[in-house]
């Protein structure tokens, strides 16, 4: 095909709900034999665009080509059927089920896709696009790299040519996403378009050939990464200038404050998630914590915050052993510490509930009397809006359907207001655009300042090392070491997490 022609192209999509334009004329053209990145801060519009290239939204208005002529997306069955493949953070495949029943499920005639043909046409792509699966491996039993070569696998098998790929990397080691960035260079070899979508700025500088900015629903800018740097795809996205410094705050280390020996927890299925681990953070310290996912970290966090108990072990807080007390008993006890929890909406705040009443779970049982005094929380609700830049219609607005990323703020902000002793994060950042990360390292800065210790669970592993003061890997369910953040590099924290010492 000539190269001037896109293999798929936008031209003036629009698409509403309700009052809100989730796209606002949006110009895309996406080339074969190129990787593409959409870029935009939360709520810019990206998943929308992403559901109407899938088939899954249909635009108000504007115009899809493929191949330069007009196609109307009904369903997925017909972008699927123009070769689009959607590759999703998180996978679609079946545990209980091996990798050859994966591909197979969904296909038509699904149940005859069996013997040599079916088998020489999967090595084919295997080795046309460097991917290495075991068919006969069970989902449960894979890495999360092998999960996602499978994905891509199962939509080459299809036909895909424009290969949409949402947050690929988010819980891989340096050494998985390498493997990924590899795969992805074959299959722009193969002349595959690839989307590409990450909040990860140094892997799009690293892997894309184009960028296209989206802002408040709007194409802002279309250019060649190779024209462009990090500073300037930041300012377009954001609307200004933006220090991406992550500062590193001296405080003061003072006494121990949280002591865990020998802990040892269950996960939900009744397995040793963690396994007798046993470590220290002061106060004033940002203790980092990297691994790759599932390697115990979300069992470790609950279990330090009571909010799952565990089968062995100790946790000592300040010389007092509170294994197996629940937070009401935390806060009841003096207890001063905070959770914020991988789950901001299941486990952290309530989402049919507004800024003030999410506000007021943490308070009303220490509140005297039968009736509850709103009155400070209303004002304390306005103080947030306004000093983490909260965009929310009113503070009396259900928070379900603000962005994540102002949901994380008004998580961050209540825990923190609360001037937290110990402060117990689980993947804080996940999932948010740019300038509310820096918003959060900023207030977990400001927190170590004021003698706070801090458990930071981390997936980016350069912010680890710029943010924490010490890093400890987990792999599976282990220490695998416990590094100084300034001797730490990704090389070796990828090693670690993998279980090699540092």
């Amino acid at each position: 095909m000539d190269k001037k022609i896109p293999l798929m192209k936008l031209e003036n999509i629009n698409k509403v709900f309700g009052k809100v334009a989730a796209s606002k004329n949006v110009n895309l053209s996406i080339y074969s034999g190129e990787i593409h990145a959409l870029l935009g801060e939360n709520g810019a519009g990206k998943s929308t665009i992403i559901n109407i290239i899938s088939g899954i939204y249909t635009p108000d208005s504007g115009i899809i080509r493929y191949e330069d002529k007009e196609v109307k997306f009904a369903s997925p069955k017909d972008s699927i059927k123009y070769g689009v493949g959607t590759i999703y953070q998180h996978f679609k495949l079946v545990d209980a089920m091996i990798a050859r029943e994966n591909i197979i499920l969904g296909q038509k005639n699904g149940i005859f896709k069996k013997g040599k043909k079916f088998e020489e046409e999967i090595k084919a792509i295997c080795e046309k696009y460097g991917l290495d699966l075991d068919l006969n491996k069970y989902v449960c039993d894979m890495s999360v790299g092998e999960k996602q070569n499978l994905e891509i696998l199962k939509v080459l098998y299809r036909g895909a040519k424009i290969l949409i790929m949402d947050e690929p990397t988010t819980v891989f080691t340096p050494q998985e996403t390498k493997r990924l960035f590899k795969i992805m260079r074959r299959m722009k070899e193969q002349g595959c378009a690839v989307i590409f979508i990450s909040h990860k700025m140094d892997e799009v500088i690293e892997i894309c050939d184009k960028v296209t900015i989206l802002r408040k629903g709007e194409t802002i800018k279309t250019l060649k990464v190779e024209e462009s740097n990090q500073d300037e795809l930041i300012e377009l996205m954001v609307g200004r200038a933006v220090d991406l410094t992550i500062e590193k705050v001296e405080s003061e280390i003072g006494k121990e404050l949280l002591q865990i020996k020998n802990l040892t927890v269950l996960n939900e299925e009744g397995s040793e998630a963690v396994k007798n681990i046993s470590f220290n953070i002061n106060e004033g310290e940002i203790l980092g914590v990297a691994g790759i996912a599932g390697s115990g970290q979300k069992e470790l966090c609950e279990a330090i915050a009571g909010v799952i108990s565990t089968k062995a072990g100790e946790i000592v807080f300040l010389g007092e052993n509170i294994e197996g007390k629940n937070p009401r008993e935390f806060i009841k006890r003096g207890i001063s510490m905070s959770f914020i929890p991988e789950d901001r909406l299941g486990m952290g705040l309530v989402g049919s509930m507004d800024m003030v009443d999410n506000l007021l779970l943490k308070s009303y049982h220490l509140q005297k009397g039968m009736i509850i005094d709103r009155k400070p929380l209303i004002e304390k609700a306005k103080e947030l809006k306004k000093s983490l830049e909260i965009k929310t219609p009113s503070i009396s607005y259900p928070i379900k359907y603000l962005s994540g990323g102002n949901i994380q703020k008004i998580l961050l902000g209540r825990e923190l207001s609360l001037k937290p002793r110990l402060l117990v994060m689980a993947y804080p950042v996940r999932g948010l655009d740019i300038n509310t990360c820096f918003t959060v390292y900023n207030l977990v800065n400001e927190a170590k300042k004021s003698g706070t210790a801090v458990l930071f669970i981390g997936e980016d592993l350069d912010v680890l090392t710029q943010l924490c003061d010490r890093i400890m890997v987990m792999c599976h369910g282990s220490i695998s070491g416990t590094i100084e953040a300034d001797k730490a590099t990704r090389e070796i924290l990828g090693r670690m997490m993998v279980g090699s010492k540092a």
